[in-house]
C-alpha cells in the first residue's frame, strides 16, 4: 500500500499554465511559482468582478479525535467528484502550518487519492506566505522595542505591551520569555511571547482583508500596547503600517495548485480554528467563486469552532452566503466519542457507535441554527460494518438528515460520487443563511450566545483578569465587534475530557484579548494555548531527504 507522499509523488500534473487556462485564467494574471504553483494576480478578480457568484458549499466535522475523520480528505474528494459529474467545482483550502507538520497533526492537504499536490511544496515553504506573515508580525514587535529603545516618546508602558512575536512552529519554550537582556546597547528588558504565527492577528488580518488597500488600513488599526496614562498604542502610530504591508504585497495574492485529478484549488492562508478563525482568505474564496459554478472551502476543526467563525466572521464580513455544509465524520471516530480507546476502534462496537452518535447529532443541529441545507458525510474505512452503517443511517433518518459513504481516500473522485449527488441536490434546496448573533448586542451576551446554542453549556465564567480586559475593550468603543472563540477542538466543551455531547457544564473565559486589525474579539477559555508544543514523538522525526532531494516520511 502506497504512503500519502508517494501517491503524490506519483501523480501526473498539470503544468500550472495549462491548469489556469483552463480555469480561463489569462497568461498575464498568472505569476508562476515553478512548474506546479503559482500566485493569481488581482487584475483577475478586477475582470471577473461582474461575473455571478457560484454556489458556496462549506466542508466541516465533528469534533476530531485520534482516530481520525478527514475533513480536508473530503473536500478534495469532493471537488474530484464534482468533476467526474461534469460540474465545474473550485477547491478553496488553506495553507497548512509548519507546526502540525514537524508535531502531531502532520500535513493539510488531504490523503490517499483525494490530495492536493504538490503536496510537499504545500506542506513545506510553499509560496513563503507564513513567512512573509511572520516576518511582518515581528518587524512590528522590533518596532515596538526600537521604540522604547530610542526614548520612547509615545510613553509606551513596557508592562502593557500585548502584540506577541511569533513563529511558524510549535515551540512551547518561547511561550513565556525576557527580551532586551544583556545591558543597554541589547534595548529595554521585558517580558514577552509568542506565538504561532497562524495564531497571529496578521495571518487573520490578511485572510480578511478585501484587497491590499483594506489589508494596510487593518494593520494600522492593531492594538500594540498601552501608554502609562492608559491610551491605546496602534501599529499606525509606529509609523511602520506601509513596510509591513510591503512584506505582505505577494502572500495576499492566491495561490493556484490542484488535486490528484486536476481539479483547480486555491489555496490560501491559515489560521488554526481551535485559536484563531480557522478559514482561508477572503480573497480565495471570492476568486473560487467567481471562477467555478461550484466553490467547496472547508473550516478547521470540529463545526463548533471553524464553522460557526466561518459563518459568524468570514460570512458576515465578506457578504458571503452558503448554499451547503457537510459535516464529515467516521464510524471510528464516533466510537471514539462513545468510550472506545483508539486503538480500538476498528472492531465492531454498537454500543460504543450508539453512545457516540450524539455529537454527530449535535454538530448538525448547530449547523441547521445558520439556516443551511446539511449533509453528512461518513469517510468510510473498510472495517466499517453493515449493522454499524446501518445503525449510522438509522440515525440519520431520526435526524432528518441526508447522508453519504464516502470513499475518496481508497478511489479519488469516483469513490466521492455519491456524497456529490447528496451535496448538489442540498446546494438546490432553499438556503436561509443567517449568522448567530448580532455584533450590537454586548460582548459577554455573545459569547454566552455561542456557548448555549453551539456548545450546549449552561453558562459562560469570567475570570477577574477577563472582566477586567472586557471593561477595557468596552472604553475603547470596540464592542460591537464578532466574537472569536479559543477553545479546545476535542471536545463541545472547554475541558478535551469530555468526549461525545457533554451536557452540565460551563464554560471558563480565561481572557479577552482585541483584535481591531482582523475586527474581532478573541475569548480564550479553558487550557488553550496560542503557541502550541512538540510531542513526545514529533513527526520531524520521520522526514528525510534523499541526495536527490526526494523527501519522505512526510504525511
Amino acid at each position: 500500500m502506497l504512503t500519502d507522499i508517494e501517491i503524490a509523488q506519483s501523480a501526473k500534473l498539470l503544468p500550472v499554465a495549462q491548469l489556469a487556462e483552463k480555469l480561463g485564467v489569462r497568461e498575464e494574471e498568472l505569476e508562476p511559482y515553478g512548474r506546479y504553483k503559482a500566485k493569481l494576480s488581482p487584475a483577475l478578480m478586477k475582470r471577473l468582478a461582474g461575473k455571478p457568484d457560484g454556489k458556496l458549499i462549506l466542508v466541516t466535522a465533528i469534533n476530531p479525535t485520534p482516530a481520525g475523520e478527514g475533513k480536508t480528505t473530503t473536500t478534495v474528494g469532493l471537488g474530484e467528484a464534482m468533476a467526474k459529474l461534469q460540474k465545474n467545482a473550485v477547491l478553496a483550502l488553506r495553507e497548512p502550518s509548519l507546526g502540525p507538520v514537524f508535531g502531531i497533526k502532520g500535513g493539510a492537504a488531504g490523503g490517499g487519492y483525494a490530495q492536493a499536490v504538490p503536496m510537499e511544496d504545500i506542506n513545506l515553504h510553499f509560496t513563503g506566505d507564513m513567512h512573509a506573515i511572520t516576518a511582518a508580525n515581528n518587524l512590528l514587535c522590533a518596532c515596538i522595542d526600537n521604540h522604547l529603545q530610542q526614548g520612547n516618546a509615545l510613553g509606551i508602558d513596557p508592562r502593557r505591551i500585548v502584540f506577541k512575536r511569533c513563529m511558524d512552529m510549535n515551540d512551547r519554550a518561547l511561550r513565556n520569555c525576557i527580551v532586551g537582556l544583556g545591558g543597554k546597547v541589547n534595548g529595554v528588558p521585558r517580558e514577552d511571547h509568542f506565538q504561532i504565527t497562524v495564531a497571529s492577528e496578521v495571518m487573520a488580518i490578511l485572510c480578511l482583508a478585501e484587497d491590499l488597500a483594506d489589508l494596510k488600513k487593518r494593520l494600522g488599526r492593531i492594538l500594540v500596547a498601552y501608554k502609562y496614562d492608559n491610551a491605546p498604542v496602534y501599529a499606525d502610530d509606529l509609523g511602520v503600517t506601509g513596510a509591513m504591508a510591503a512584506l505582505l504585497k505577494d502572500a495576499i495574492k492566491p495561490n493556484l495548485v490542484q488535486t490528484l485529478e486536476n481539479t483547480p484549488v486555491l489555496m490560501h492562508g491559515g489560521p488554526f480554528a481551535n485559536i484563531a478563525h480557522g478559514c482561508n482568505s477572503v480573497a480565495a474564496t471570492r476568486l473560487a467563486l467567481k471562477l467555478g459554478d461550484y466553490c467547496i472551502t472547508e473550516a478547521g476543526f470540529g463545526s463548533d469552532l471553524g464553522a460557526e467563525k466561518f459563518f459568524d466572521i468570514k460570512c458576515r464580513y465578506a457578504g458571503l452566503k452558503p448554499s451547503a455544509v457537510v459535516v464529515v465524520a467516521t464510524l471510528r471516530a464516533l466510537k471514539y466519542n462513545g468510550g472506545v480507546p483508539k486503538e480500538e476502534t476498528a472492531a465492531e462496537n454498537l454500543e460504543a457507535l450508539r453512545k457516540g452518535l450524539p455529537n454527530l447529532g449535535a454538530h448538525v443541529e448547530n449547523m441547521r441554527k445558520f439556516g443551511i441545507p446539511v449533509v453528512v458525510a461518513i469517510n468510510r474505512f473498510h472495517t466499517d460494518t453493515p449493522a454499524e452503517i446501518a445503525l449510522l443511517s438509522d440515525y440519520c433518518a431520526s435526524l432528518g438528515v441526508e447522508y453519504a459513504l464516502s470513499e475518496v481516500f481508497a478511489k479519488g473522485g469516483e469513490g466521492g460520487v455519491a456524497l456529490a449527488q447528496k451535496v448538489l441536490e442540498a446546494c438546490e434546496q432553499p438556503s436561509a443563511f443567517h449568522c448567530l448573533y448580532d455584533t450590537e448586542r454586548p460582548v459577554r451576551e455573545k459569547i454566552e450566545t455561542i456557548a448555549r446554542e453551539i456548545y450546549g453549556a449552561d453558562g459562560v465564567t469570567f475570570t477577574a483578569q477577563a472582566e477586567k480586559q472586557l471593561r477595557e475593550i468596552e472604553s475603547l468603543g470596540q464592542a460591537a465587534l464578532p466574537v472569536c472563540m479559543a477553545k479546545t477542538q476535542y471536545s463541545l466543551s472547554d475541558n478535551p475530557a469530555l468526549l461525545g455531547r457533554p451536557t452540565g457544564f460551563t464554560i471558563t473565559v480565561r481572557s479577552l484579548s482585541l483584535s481591531a486589525g482582523a475586527g474581532f474579539i478573541v475569548a480564550l477559555t479553558g487550557d488553550i494555548m496560542t503557541m502550541p508544543g512538540l510531542p513526545k514523538k514529533p513527526a520531524a522525526n520521520q522526514i528525510d531527504v534523499d541526495a536527490e532531494g526526494n523527501i519522505a516520511g512526510l504525511f
